[in-house]
């Protein structure tokens, strides 16, 4: 009788914890009810919605983020935003994967204080002193890869120079 009643707590402990597992991974959906105020759920007109309503968009919500919708998908047929790209800003959330592009326009070196332009969108600067100089090359590949020290490096195709960058814009 003695062993029975030694498993008895472990038993209800984890009959809480089967009980309670749905209600934690359920944790991190926030229903619309929670997100919004009073005021912005009465204003979108969520409140004339059934339990039975609200409760199946909210699932809709909890299965489909509409970041993830396919612009296909949309009611518009508009084309979904695309992110923009932060790496090498500033930021700490910032992905650190190597960036591959061209120099928009003729390239002839660096000099110093060089802004480089790319084809992507993307502006560096040199970040450290330095001159190298070669015959005006039009639209070069370049990479440009994170290192360990937090720093970004810029090689262009079929040179074996490297400078040090930051971006700028």
């Amino acid at each position: 009788m003695n062993n029975l009643f030694s498993f008895k707590p472990l038993f209800i402990l984890l009959m809480l914890a089967a009980l309670a597992a749905p209600a934690l991974a359920d944790r991190s959906f926030s229903s619309l009810e929670e997100r919004m105020t009073g005021r912005e759920f009465r204003e979108t007109g969520l409140y004339k919605l059934s339990d039975e309503e609200l409760a199946a968009l909210n699932q809709w919500i909890r299965q489909r983020s509409l970041a993830e919708l396919d612009p296909s998908d949309t009611a518009s047929g508009a084309a979904a935003s695309i992110p923009e790209d932060t790496r090498g800003l500033r930021q700490i959330s910032t992905p650190r994967n190597a960036i591959e592009s061209r120099i928009v326009g003729s390239f002839t070196g660096w000099r110093g204080t060089t802004e480089f332009e790319l084809e992507n969108g993307m502006v560096w600067r040199q970040a450290e002193p330095g001159t190298f100089v070669i015959p005006a090359v039009d639209n070069p590949e370049v990479r440009i890869r994170p290192t360990l020290g937090g720093t970004w490096r810029m090689r262009v195709e079929g040179y074996n120079s490297q400078v040090r960058v930051e971006r700028i814009r």
